[in-house]
């Protein structure tokens, strides 16, 4: 059968969203074809000719730019099977279905879209799987190269960046996150020597760099480290990065030097809020003091942190985003942080365990289909009103530091130190497309 797998955003990464699944529907005789609609524009011939289009939705925004690849595919395609697979596939299965797509898949999905391009009938599986898989390699081939993809970015020179995972879901059951409605506290491991094969593959490419996008690295430390020693050892000038909780970072303390002597160039992590009563709320795992202690561990290993927010919440105040502000530079972190991790605003997916704070439900005017998110009002119109003047400012062209003065005069109770243009600016390395869900 002829499939077409799409995806339409994933920051910036060569999707391993498109290239295992592509893996698992050629080992079983099919004609794969990929559009990766972030790089490349959609594939005419290739859309009319498929008996099978899935697409591929990871994150919010990659579902919000499916809606019209969707329409599009019918357009050209009506008698096309059209699934959607990926974490934000269950999270909004009605609205999808409505939009014309026959299956839904999330979790582990690669057998189901097996199952599916064996024999296409109405869906009888289930739509969440979190079935233990034994993982192929991911076929890249049909994949734009790594050159049109997002780049490291590290004293004035660029690294060509790779994308691996080695694991999905998440141990942890945070409010805010959309890993959760879909794996319920667990993960999967992809296997360490299909995760370096991946790797090897991407070198070959022309990967200079490699970024494992799983929800937490340090799920399974175990496997992790074992994954990182293993790719140093062959690649000793591969760099790499990941994301890792607040939480495992400081359980796992012991590790941080092995990071560093792995090549590990920086580590995302989502702090979210500096304020312990909103972290509560969020069921974070961790404190504002605990997010110091592992700022000054990364700092005594010359590691690099890089905090990402959510700066707009129902409890935000002008004060606690001041105190926000405040911290990051107490903390030296300015070039740490993109802009826009200063002016995101709460996101309330379907299914989110946030809907179960009172306080939550207060606010939200309901739910918006097309946006695909619950709307919500700041009890207080003047922090609604700073949220939109932050985000203005965060898209603003400028250096990190030029846009967090503009952040701070916002709500400057004093001025920035006299000496703040003279501050010594680190040179960090970062991804030159931020991350953000």
């Amino acid at each position: 059968m002829r499939v077409l797998l799409v995806s339409t955003y994933e920051l910036g990464r060569q999707p391993f969203g498109l290239a295992s699944p592509a893996a698992w529907l050629a080992a079983h005789g099919h004609q794969v074809d990929c559009a990766d609609l972030s790089v490349e524009t959609l594939p005419a011939a290739a859309a009319r000719q498929a008996k099978l289009v899935a697409f591929y939705l990871p994150m919010h925004t990659a579902t919000r730019l499916a809606v019209k690849a969707i329409e599009k595919i019918r357009s050209l395609n009506p008698e096309a099977h059209l699934c959607c697979y990926g974490l934000y596939a269950p999270l909004n299965e009605a609205y999808l279905r409505s939009l014309g797509v026959g299956t839904i898949l999330g979790g582990e999905f690669e057998p189901g879209l097996v199952s599916l391009a064996d024999c296409i009938v109405a869906q009888s599986g289930p739509i969440v799987s979190l079935e233990r898989l034994q993982f192929l390699t991911p076929v890249r081939s049909a994949l734009p190269p790594l050159g049109q993809y997002a780049q490291v970015r590290m004293n004035g020179s660029t690294k060509r960046a790779g994308y691996t995972e080695a694991s999905r879901g998440c141990k942890h059951l945070c409010r805010h996150c959309p890993v959760v409605p879909v794996y319920q506290g667990k993960f999967r491991v992809v296997q360490h020597e299909i995760v370096m094969q991946d790797i090897r593959q991407q070198v070959a490419a022309g990967a200079q760099h490699i970024t494992f996008g799983d929800p937490d690295f340090f799920n399974g430390p175990t496997h992790a480290i074992r994954i990182v020693e293993a790719l140093h050892d062959e690649f000793p000038t591969l760099s790499y990065d990941a994301t890792i909780k607040i939480e495992h970072l400081l359980q796992q303390h012991e590790l941080l030097p092995r990071l560093k002597e792995t090549g590990c160039l920086f580590v995302t992590s989502a702090v979210e809020s500096t304020d312990d009563s909103v972290l509560r709320k969020l069921d974070k795992g961790h404190t504002r003091a605990d997010f110091i202690d592992v700022v000054n561990r990364f700092q005594a290993e010359q590691l690099t942190l890089a905090p990402t927010f959510i700066a707009f919440t129902p409890w935000t105040t002008r004060d606690s985003y001041r105190d926000l502000l405040a911290l990051l530079l107490e903390l030296n972190l300015l070039e740490h942080v993109a802009p826009i991790q200063l002016a995101l605003r709460l996101l309330i997916t379907a299914g989110s365990r946030l809907l179960e704070l009172d306080d939550i439900r207060a606010v939200t005017t309901g739910f918006d289909e097309p946006a695909l998110l619950y709307r919500w009002k700041h009890s207080d119109p003047a922090v609604d009103e700073l949220a939109g003047q932050a985000l203005k400012l965060a898209g603003l062209k400028g250096s990190r530091r030029e846009i967090f003065r503009k952040l701070w005069d916002l709500v400057a109770e004093r001025p920035l130190p006299e000496d703040f243009d003279l501050m010594p600016r680190a040179t960090i390395p970062y991804m030159d497309e931020p991350w953000y869900c």
